[in-house]
């Protein structure tokens, strides 16, 4: 039945021969409701009863059955000239629109169905009302009957009964009925209001619980069930309780069967092999699928939470290295970014939405992990143990070790990736940590990702973390942080601005230039060379040269920053070594701005004495650095650096100051080989004799690389053979021990040493000195092989390194000579002598043993 006809609001519409479409019935048409706005379908009356009257307004127009098609049907000709492509282009329009159409139709529809719904469910139609006034009738015709008549009564009563009969109180209302008195004079209030003003019930008897059941129907209407709830016996619930409670505490107090440590090992065993074989499933499932069980990821890395006391550690630890390399098979070469509003918005091909939602569960999961990782870190370093305590505060320091090793992985291994700079931020403050091992992994994981970095967008977000890091903790740091930036790929730098001007870029001509200054042929060769270029610079990669370049040079200054930053407010502390280690390497980069103050401050870092031998090694290099690349500008004359080298030069010797020659070559091949010109012969041979001298203190290696550094002073200056003849040259005495390399009259010595290191233990530096004594010459019988006269003399300090504890070349071992017995020496002895002392010796051995404490008992009697 339709909803209005159970009121009996049915109404058959005159223009269609069925019930109208209020009555929600099949078969319904719009034109139903023109009629309905006019009161043909349904009496106006009952539009208004239900507040329908603005409900219908304005449907019928916008019918698609009162529409129109004004549109002619196209000729054969225009369908001629009309393509097919925009024949089917105008058929789609067309059903799109029937569908939007239809789509309308059927919302309208809907919105009315919704409004005629509202209007019942508003109206409550009281259909018992005939019913309740008959036993309302007959129930005041009894109270009549009862009550006693006025004339019986006093005033006072009468009184009473008439007050009472005004107010309403709970003696004169229904106490079955919920409704507040006078309902019908106060519709417009509201329910909190309704609520409160019910009077409150007088509980004599405890309510009873009900029990409802399924309702009756009959005629009248529904007719609720309900039953009581059967009361329990209290008494007899108690002694069951306590019946169940004693059997639970002799089923507790029954002894649980004790493991041996053997059964015990062999349940852990089990159980780790369970654990261990689903990480494995699970792990191979995400490796050969990972866009369909991406969902298999966030299983994983909730095993990181084991609770199991017996394997939690084992089993964190192996979840932990799994999904660190299930993160570096899976994730791709490229960065992830979040989506924008308008992407989300747009309609996509089933592929890219399910790549889209791969990328959005792998970076979330990575994220999460790389939280849990960062906070398991945590909890070791704040020694902070969980409410669980299923991990011991010993075991978190195993977990905390294995967790820095994933991200020092994922570090070196997804430098493109999501996140990298947040793991950068954590693994930077570790290389200062207490713990050893956790240190040098930081160290070692930051070296190969300085290596590795061919761009140096990596490189920049160390270098700013290390560089805030060292300024945060005020220059508290160990020297390691600061040794890191001698593993920087940074050789070439944007030095100044007028570089531009001086190598300007490529410029192609404008349209208006090629008009103006060419010729229609020019114009097209022009144009055919211009697109060549373009292809030849996009071949090059100039751009990323270009990008490569200003992030060194960022790099770089932050490095510069830190350093002079250490040099102008902490000179006393640990890591000036490290500070000056590092502008001996970059000082040929710095800005010739600097120049100045930089080789002040390293003059007087020198004379304050403060500085150890290798301290002051590394000042004269950056000097000399400084000063052989941009500082040939300048005019200084570095002697005080040359006298400074000359003396440190014997604190050198083989034992452990013999890996600093390294240094010393270094800062030779920079003042006298780069800058020959400004040297003078004194200074050179002064040179030439102390080296020789150091080279008869030292290890092989070390005197190799310095024979190798006089062969280039001897073929670099000339009359440097005065030093092979014993005639002296000029006035004056060799003062070796004078500390002044211009007024210690060297050319008045020989290099006598050659000599002795000629019968050297070592074969190659037998070589270098027969090759030293010979002239040094480049032709000839005492020339030196290719192998060694090419290489320089850092790289042969290096390639005949004793750190393996063994030669190279292995020196041949020296046998020495059978020495004859004792009966050799018998002819030089007299025979007499030779039968005395034969005779005694046998006597001792036969008789008694020699007694040497016999005397000193004695000696102490007397």
């Amino acid at each position: 039945m339709a909803r209005f006809a159970s009121v009996g609001l049915a109404f058959p519409c005159p223009s269609v021969g069925k019930l109208c479409p209020v009555c929600v019935r099949p078969g319904h048409s719009w034109e139903c409701f023109a009629d309905l706005a006019q009161g043909a379908c349904i009496d106006r009356r009952v539009i208004e009863q239900f507040g329908l009257e603005g409900t219908f307004k304005g449907h019928p127009a916008n019918s698609p059955a009162m529409r129109k098609n004004t549109k002619r049907v196209p000729s054969f000709r225009k369908l001629l000239r009309t393509s097919k492509i925009k024949l089917d282009n105008k058929l789609k329009n067309k059903q799109y629109k029937q569908q939007s159409a239809a789509k309308k139709y059927r919302k309208e529809q809907k919105k009315l169905r919704e409004a005629v719904r509202d209007a019942i469910s508003r109206k409550p139609f009281p259909l018992e009302e005939c019913k309740k006034k008959q036993v309302a009738e007959k129930r005041e015709e009894e109270e009549e009957e009862d009550a006693l008549p006025l004339d019986m009564m006093d005033e006072d009563d009468l009184k009473l009964m008439e007050d009472l009969a005004q107010k309403a109180s709970f003696l004169t209302r229904d106490l079955s009925s919920n409704e507040p008195v006078h309902v019908k004079k106060r519709k417009h209030e509201s329910v909190i209001e309704k609520y409160e003003k019910v009077p409150r019930r007088m509980q004599t008897e405890p309510e009873k619980e009900l029990i409802h059941l399924l309702p009756i129907k009959d005629k009248g209407g529904i007719i609720p069930q309900s039953m009581e709830k059967p009361v329990l016996n209290l008494a007899q619930d108690e002694e069951e309780d306590t019946e169940e409670m004693e059997e639970a505490d002799d089923f507790n107090e029954e002894p649980l069967p004790v493991l041996t440590p053997e059964e015990m090992a062999a349940q852990r065993r089990q159980k780790l092999q369970e654990r261990k074989m689903h990480i494995a499933a699970l792990a191979s499932a995400i490796l050969s699928e990972p866009d369909n069980n991406i969902k298999k990821l966030k299983e994983l890395r909730a095993m990181l939470m084991e609770q199991d006391p017996n394997v939690a550690v084992i089993v964190r630890k192996l979840v932990m290295v799994s999904l660190m390399e299930i993160f570096k098979d899976i994730a791709p070469s490229y960065k992830i970014r979040p989506l924008t509003e308008a992407e989300k918005a747009t309609k996509v091909k089933k592929e890219t939405q399910k790549l889209r939602e791969f990328e959005e569960g792998l970076v979330s999961q990575y994220k999460f992990y790389l939280e849990n990782l960062e906070q398991t870190i945590k909890d070791w370093k704040q020694r902070k143990l969980k409410k669980s305590n299923v991990i011991s505060l010993k075991a978190y320091k195993g977990l905390a070790e294995i967790a820095v090793k994933c991200l020092c992985e994922l570090l070196v291994a997804l430098p493109h990736f999501n996140f990298h700079n947040n793991i950068i931020v954590l693994i930077v403050p570790l290389m200062n940590d207490a713990s050893k091992m956790i240190s040098e992994l930081c160290f070692e994981a930051i070296k190969k990702l300085f290596k590795q970095d061919k761009l140096g967008y990596a490189s920049l977000g160390v270098v700013k973390v290390i560089s805030g890091l060292v300024r945060g903790r005020n220059y508290d740091v160990r020297p390691e942080v600061l040794k890191v930036f001698l593993h920087l790929r940074i050789k070439e730098v944007e030095l100044q601005k007028d570089s531009e001007d001086i190598a300007p870029k490529k410029k192609f001509m404008t349209y208006k230039e090629k008009r103006k200054n060419l010729s229609r042929m020019q114009r097209k060769w022009k144009k055919a060379e211009e697109k060549l270029e373009r292809e030849l610079l996009e071949a090059e990669a100039s751009e990323s040269k270009e990008k490569k370049l200003k992030l060194h040079t960022e790099t770089l200054n932050i490095v510069f920053v830190t350093y002079f930053r250490i040099l102008k407010k902490a000179q006393k502390s640990p890591l000036l070594p490290a500070v000056l280690e590092g502008l001996a390497k970059f000082a040929h980069l710095i800005n010739v701005e600097f120049f100045d103050d930089l080789l002040i401050v390293l003059h007087s870092l020198i004379a304050s004495g403060g500085l150890s031998y290798r301290e002051s090694l590394h000042c004269i290099l950056s000097a000399f650095h400084i000063l052989s690349g941009q500082g040939d500008v300048l005019n200084i004359d570095p002697m005080k650096f040359y006298t400074h080298l000359y003396k440190t030069l014997f604190s050198l010797h083989a034992g452990g100051t013999n890996d600093d020659i390294g240094i010393v070559l270094q800062c030779l091949d920079v003042m006298f080989a780069k800058r020959r010109k400004q040297v003078s012969q004194q200074r050179a041979l002064a040179f030439l004799k102390r080296l020789s001298t150091l080279a008869l203190h030292v290890l092989p290696n070390s005197s190799v690389g310095i024979l190798a550094t006089n062969r280039i002073l001897m073929q670099t200056f000339p009359k440097m053979d005065l030093l092979l003849d014993n005639e002296s040259q000029g006035s004056g005495v060799y003062l070796p021990e004078l500390d002044e390399p211009e007024h210690c009259n060297a050319q008045n010595t020989a290099l006598w040493e050659l000599h002795l290191l000629q019968r050297h233990y070592h074969p190659t530096v037998q070589k270098f000195a027969a090759h030293l004594i010979a002239g040094a010459p480049t032709e000839g019988s005492g020339a030196l092989s290719l192998d060694l006269s090419q290489r320089p003399a850092t790289e042969l300090f290096e390639a005949y390194s004793m750190r393996g504890m063994t030669f190279n070349p292995p020196v041949a071992s020296v046998t020495p000579r059978r020495k004859d017995t004792f009966s050799q020496l018998d002819s030089f002895v007299d025979e007499e002598l030779n039968k005395q002392l034969q005779q005694h010796i046998s006597e001792a051995v036969v008789h008694k043993p020699l007694d040497f404490a016999k005397h000193v008992k004695e000696s102490s009697l007397l």
